[in-house]
């Protein structure tokens, strides 16, 4: 039996009415989510954001006496961080071309693939007592800058490969033959077309390593230790490798200093200040190209 234009008419507005439903309750759920972060981070920023100095920013910390500063942990942060990046953004981005252009798709290749979807799942503390056992009991160099470095980028590479790797395969097919029927090479293809059009994809993966590395305090804690340098712009690879993460941690559980709150409170501003700016930076240039 045929649907009359009765049928079908209620059947449409039941459809609209299912759909405006499912809109409004996302969108609701998404508000409420956003509002509750935003909480969060205003209250952690408010906290700790008006009484921050520069002399906090670049003194050196106190065991006993108040007025302490976190110098030689935010160089740290930052010393690490770039440290970990150079190492894992190469290999990542390899890895990821290779899994996504040249790799045949065999049981091989699925096997690789699924290792590093489960490496990128892995807690980062066993990424961290790796580390220890690499750096401090194998080549006996103790808890260092370098160990703390090297073992955050073998915490970044699965994400990063997997993430480009997408990036890459999302890159429509018609960019690919348009550039071979112009006698261009896979190589050459692949660096002046399929990077370009993957380059927001792979800065996405990127930001999300980055701002992953900043606030990371596991890894650090077991490769790179407690302490850090007594001198603020210290480059030695081998002195201690403690970031702002660990000595937020430590000034809220060990700390004996008077104003360990008001530290613990300024730290976490900074740290979460740092990681929004870091995440803006890395998506500045993709929002002005996207309203040219």
């Amino acid at each position: 039996m045929r649907s009359t234009p009765i049928n079908i008419e209620k059947s449409i507005k039941k459809n609209r009415a299912i759909n405006k439903g499912i809109k409004f309750l996302l969108t609701l759920i998404t508000t409420l989510a956003f509002s509750i972060i935003l909480f969060l981070l205003l209250k952690i920023i408010s906290k700790g954001l008006f009484t921050i100095n520069l002399h906090f920013l670049t003194g050196l910390p106190e065991e006993i006496d108040a007025g302490g500063g976190v110098g030689p942990f935010l160089f740290n942060t930052f010393y690490i961080l770039l440290i970990s990046l150079a190492i894992s953004i190469p290999i990542g981005l390899g890895a990821g071309i290779y899994l996504a252009e040249y790799a045949k798709k065999n049981r091989l290749t699925e096997w690789i693939s699924t290792c590093v979807e489960a490496l990128a799942s892995v807690p980062s503390i066993i990424f961290g007592l790796f580390g220890y056992v690499l750096f401090v009991e194998v080549f006996d160099i103790g808890l260092t800058v370098i160990g703390a470095a090297i073992t955050l980028a073998f915490l970044n590479l699965p994400v990063l490969t997997r993430i480009i790797e997408e990036s890459i395969r999302n890159v429509p097919l018609s960019y690919r033959e348009a550039s071979y029927s112009l006698g261009a090479s896979k190589a050459t293809c692949i660096i002046t077309i399929i990077l370009p059009a993957a380059l927001k994809g792979i800065f996405t993966g990127i930001s999300l390593a980055a701002c992953r590395a900043l606030g990371e305090s596991a890894v650090i804690l077991l490769a790179g230790g407690t302490s850090a340098s007594d001198k603020m712009w210290d480059f030695s690879l081998t002195g201690p490798g403690a970031t702002l993460p660990v000595q937020l941690w430590y000034i809220q559980s060990e700390a004996l200093v008077d104003d360990a709150k008001k530290i613990a409170d300024q730290s976490a501003a900074v740290l979460v200040i740092i990681i929004l700016l870091l995440s803006l930076i890395l998506r500045l240039p993709f929002m002005f190209k996207k309203n040219q």
